[in-house]
């Protein structure tokens, strides 16, 4: 998976998406392939309307997902979910 310019190595990205496949229901491989296309289809029938209109909202705006990215709280949470590493 390309990381974007996010210093994410791939094992830590690894450890997140299998832990949002297992958070979502969906196979973590059709989930990354889903997600490398673009495609946001199995994460959005998840959320909430509201939750997945903020999420297309962030993902319009690049430099949106960067600042957020770069909070303390997602930075917590990326660790919480990647496994404390």
């Amino acid at each position: 998976m390309k990381n974007n310019n996010l210093n994410v190595d791939a094992d830590k990205l690894g450890g997140l998406l299998n832990a949002v496949s297992k958070k979502i229901g969906v196979p973590a491989d059709k989930l990354k392939s889903e997600l490398e296309a673009g495609k946001f289809d199995s994460a959005l029938s998840a959320m909430s309307s509201s939750d997945a209109a903020r999420f297309r909202q962030a993902v319009n705006n690049p430099k949106m997902v960067e600042k957020m990215m770069s909070t303390p709280q997602a930075k917590a949470l990326y660790k919480k979910l990647s496994g404390g590493n």
